[in-house]
């Protein structure tokens, strides 16, 4: 029986103590690429199967073993995403964004699917943010998008990471290689994994990427697809690595990178981190010239990249990373009666629309209680409203952290009334706490 009291395994719930430092770095995210001419996209978390299938790959490992796949009341195959770049090529071709001027730069934030074994920065349920550049054939789209990628990382304060590159070369270029890597690999036939066997004939360069200890270990020895580029290609790769110079970017050369998905051409990167043990891949991508195409849409160049929010908020962690704190309450309005409590409410009311974040009772708490209330969500100033204030149409406002109050005034009538005063004072420090501001 399902323990309805706990999340789902590979799930984990972002909680309010932590969303702040989520919304900061989701924040920071779109606001750096959009200095980029990148602009937010947001598609379906379920789509036909068939978009994936045909898109990262029937041999790979989030195909072969990872999707959540069912058939809904119509008896279609519909796909959680395991991945936003298929779905985001699949809304470029059905809305004719394409054929608007390119390059089109997209980006987006959205949860993804995948049934493997939950570890450290590894669940079924995740969260993405990725961009793709469309209509950008020459190596300094590819630059752009990795300085893209780092910037981004920098931003949210991310440290001590160092990028890989490889190319892995066109579909042409790739055949050699292909039969390279198969006579390979039929030599060592028997120490390779049952889905690694199938995937000898119908594409050895996945076997590249299998997580099978015993495959890997064969895969340290395989021939490497830098040694197998076309003229064109490496071209293309040499020009990469020139623009990554002339943008200051320091990498290295892994020619064993592949990457997990099918789409993949040439040029891909990932980023590294040292501060998480075996989830040290924070950033992945690469060019997908072919994807488009292979979808039903125009011959169109295409690249991008995308990192897991779960595994960037487990390095901030491991680096001590410091967020700005999150907003707490400006002022906790306390009510003693009927009458004060219909005043506090209507002066939060106009509080809130001046943007301060104003609270007031609304559990029947008594005025200890309320204050120690306030005092617990970390209140910036408080003011009780009773009686005597709602007869004199003045009241202290008290300084939390100090305990200094200052007496303003309340407009007569109270219901409708504003503090039009320069309460923002209250934001500025503690020491302008006791500052003199006038009510009308």
């Amino acid at each position: 029986m399902a323990e309805i009291n706990k999340a789902i395994r590979g799930t984990a719930d972002v909680l309010p103590n932590d969303s702040y430092k989520w919304q900061f770095v989701e924040q920071k995210m779109l606001e750096t690429a959009s200095l980029f001419g990148f602009k937010e996209i947001r598609v379906p978390v379920i789509e036909h199967t068939e978009v994936f299938t045909k898109s990262v790959g029937d041999t790979t490992d989030v195909v072969q073993k990872e999707m959540y796949t069912f058939n809904d009341k119509g008896d279609r195959s519909i796909t959680l995403r395991p991945e936003l770049t298929a779905g985001t090529v699949r809304a470029a071709i059905e809305h004719g964004l394409l054929n608007d001027a390119l390059p089109l730069k997209v980006c987006y934030i959205g949860s993804c699917y995948r049934y493997e074994k939950p570890q450290a920065g590894r669940y079924r349920e995740f969260h993405q943010f990725g961009v793709e550049c469309f209509g950008a054939a020459v190596p300094a789209a590819d630059a752009e998008v990795i300085s893209l990628a780092s910037r981004v990382l920098s931003n949210i304060g991310i440290k001590n990471l160092s990028l890989e590159i490889n190319s892995i070369g066109c579909p042409e270029c790739r055949k050699n290689y292909h039969a390279a890597l198969k006579e390979y690999f039929e030599g060592n036939k028997e120490l390779l994994c049952d889905t690694c066997k199938d995937r000898l004939d119908r594409n050895p360069m996945r076997i590249l990427d299998c997580k099978c200890p015993e495959c890997k270990k064969v895969a340290e020895n395989a021939p490497v697809v830098i040694d197998y580029l076309c003229d064109d290609c490496a071209a293309h790769f040499e020009g990469v690595k020139k623009h990554l110079d002339a943008a200051n970017m320091k990498y290295t050369v892994n020619p064993k990178i592949v990457r997990g998905l099918d789409y993949y051409t040439r040029t891909v990167f990932e980023f590294i981190s040292g501060d998480i043990g075996a989830q040290a891949t924070v950033c992945g991508g690469g060019r997908y010239d072919g994807l488009v195409g292979q979808m039903g849409g125009p011959k169109t160049a295409a690249l991008g990249f995308a990192m897991g929010i779960e595994r960037l908020m487990l390095v901030l962690d491991a680096q001590k990373a410091e967020f700005a704190p999150a907003k707490s309450c400006d002022v906790y309005i306390a009510p003693m009666g009927e009458a004060a409590s219909l005043a506090a409410t209507s002066l939060c009311t106009l509080l809130r629309e001046e943007g301060f974040m104003a609270l007031t009772d609304i559990s029947g708490r008594g005025l200890k209680a309320q204050m120690k209330y306030a005092d617990k969500i970390g209140a910036a100033f408080s003011a009780v409203i009773g009686d005597n204030e709602l007869e004199t149409g003045k009241c202290n406002l008290k300084n939390m952290q100090t305990g200094d109050t200052v007496e303003v005034s309340i407009p007569d009538g109270l219901v409708g009334a504003v503090y039009e005063a320069k309460i923002s004072v209250m934001l500025e420090g503690i020491e302008n706490a006791t500052e003199n501001f006038s009510v009308k």
